[in-house]
C-alpha cells in the first residue's frame, strides 16, 4: 500500500522571519506518523526551515532546481546548494513554471534526472488547463506530458517519483476538481505508467492531486483509490489548515 504524501508548496511567499514562524508552528504541531509531510519554502528560507526542522518527521523540498549544475547562470539554484541546504524534494514542472517561463517536458524531463541523479525525489507536476478540459483534450494533455517528463527514467528510478496532477484551472482559483474527475485523471496516469512500465512499478508510483485541496475536501480527494497525496498551496501557508491536510491522509 502506498504511503500518502502531503507537500506544502508556499511559492513566493513568507520571507525569512515569516518562514522561521511557520516552520516553528508546523514543528509543534500533531502531524499524523503514518503521513509524509513536506515542506517547500522559498529558496531564502531553506537553511532556517532546515535547522527548525531537523529531528522532526517534517522533510523539506525545494520549488525548482536549475538542470545545470554550476557556472555562470545567474539567478539559477543548483541541485548541490539545494542539497547542502537539507532538501530531500524537489518540485519540477510545476504548472507556473510551465506558463510563466515557458518550461517544456524535455526540460522538466531533464531536471527530474538532474534530482534523481543526486539522490534526491522529485515530484513533477503534470495537467491540463481550463481551455484544454473545455475541448475535451484531458487525456490527451496529460498522456503526452507524463510521457514527456518520464522519458528515459528507468524502472529503478521511476518507483521513487512522484507525480501530481494539477489541473491548472483548479489552481489558485478556489475551483477543484471534484473527487471523481480527479480520481479518472490519476487512474489515466497510473494506466500510462502501467504502458511505460509493468503494472508492478505503476503501483509503486505515488501520484498526488494538487489544485485548490483544502481541509474541507481533502478527505474525500485522499479517499479515492488511486490519489496519494497533495501537493497543497495556499492551505499550507497556515499551520493549523497544512496539518488539517495532512491529517486527512490517515
Amino acid at each position: 500500500m502506498r504511503k500518502k504524501i502531503i507537500a506544502g508548496n508556499w511559492k513566493m511567499n513568507k520571507d525569512v522571519a515569516e518562514s522561521v514562524k511557520l516552520a516553528e508552528e508546523l514543528r509543534r504541531t500533531q502531524l499524523a506518523p503514518e503521513v509524509t509531510a513536506i515542506v517547500c519554502p522559498p529558496y531564502t528560507s531553506l537553511t532556517e526551515a532546515a535547522k527548525i526542522l531537523n529531528g522532526s518527521a517534517i522533510k523539506l523540498g525545494a520549488q525548482d532546481v536549475s538542470v545545470n549544475d554550476d557556472g555562470a547562470y545567474t539567478g539559477e539554484i543548483s541541485i548541490r546548494m539545494l542539497k547542502s541546504a537539507g532538501c530531500a524534494y524537489v518540485i519540477v514542472g510545476h504548472s507556473e513554471r510551465r506558463q510563466y517561463f515557458k518550461e517544456s517536458d524535455e526540460l522538466i524531463n531533464a531536471k527530474a534526472k538532474k534530482v534523481l541523479a543526486n539522490a534526491l525525489i522529485p515530484i513533477i507536476c503534470v495537467g491540463e488547463t481550463l481551455q484544454e478540459r473545455e475541448g475535451g483534450i484531458t487525456e490527451k494533455v496529460v498522456s503526452r506530458q507524463v510521457k514527456g517528463v518520464m522519458a528515459g527514467i528507468p524502472a529503478e528510478d521511476a518507483v521513487k517519483v512522484i507525480i501530481a496532477y494539477e489541473p491548472v484551472w483548479a489552481i489558485g482559483t478556489g475551483k477543484t476538481a471534484s473527487p471523481a474527475q480527479a480520481q479518472e485523471v490519476h487512474k489515466l496516469i497510473r494506466s500510462l505508467l502501467t504502458s511505460l512500465y509493468s503494472s508492478d512499478v505503476a503501483e509503486k508510483i505515488t501520484t498526488q492531486y494538487g489544485g485548490s485541496v483544502k481541509p474541507d475536501n481533502a478527505k474525500e480527494l485522499l479517499s479515492q483509490p488511486d490519489i496519494d497525496g497533495a501537493l497543497v498551496g495556499g492551505a499550507c501557508l497556515k499551520a493549523d489548515s497544512f496539518a488539517a491536510i495532512v491529517n486527512a491522509g490517515v
